[in-house]
């Protein structure tokens, strides 16, 4: 195999994999948004539990590990957070451990793909 053709490969890889961890930043308007998400008050109405990471090599894969970015463009997803649960894609309720952390609907996962 080429070398540069295996750097590139290499390169394709890891571009990928970090494309679908859950780094979010949370825009301004609604069409700014790849998602419109709404933050429940009960964890049994939402569609996904969230964990907010401290650092961004913490980020999951699409499994409710969010790392907040400073910049929209290091972020995998722009999310717009909704003032009513009817705008929303996707409803999520923030937890306080790691562990709680998932999917409640599997049918909404798509949205963060």
């Amino acid at each position: 195999m080429i070398p540069g053709f295996r750097l590139f490969l290499l390169f394709l890889l890891l571009n990928t994999a970090s494309a679908s961890a859950q780094k979010v930043f949370s825009v301004d308007y609604a069409s700014q948004a790849d998602v419109k998400v709404f933050v429940t008050d009960y964890a049994s109405q939402a569609d996904l539990l969230v964990f907010k990471v401290s650092y961004e090599s913490q980020a999951g894969k699409n499994d409710g590990l969010w790392f907040f970015t400073k910049h929209a463009s290091q972020a995998g997803h722009k999310v717009f957070f909704t003032e009513y649960a009817s705008q929303a894609d996707v409803l999520i309720h923030f937890v306080k451990y790691e562990s709680q952390a998932g999917w409640k609907k599997k049918e909404k996962q798509a949205f963060f793909y």
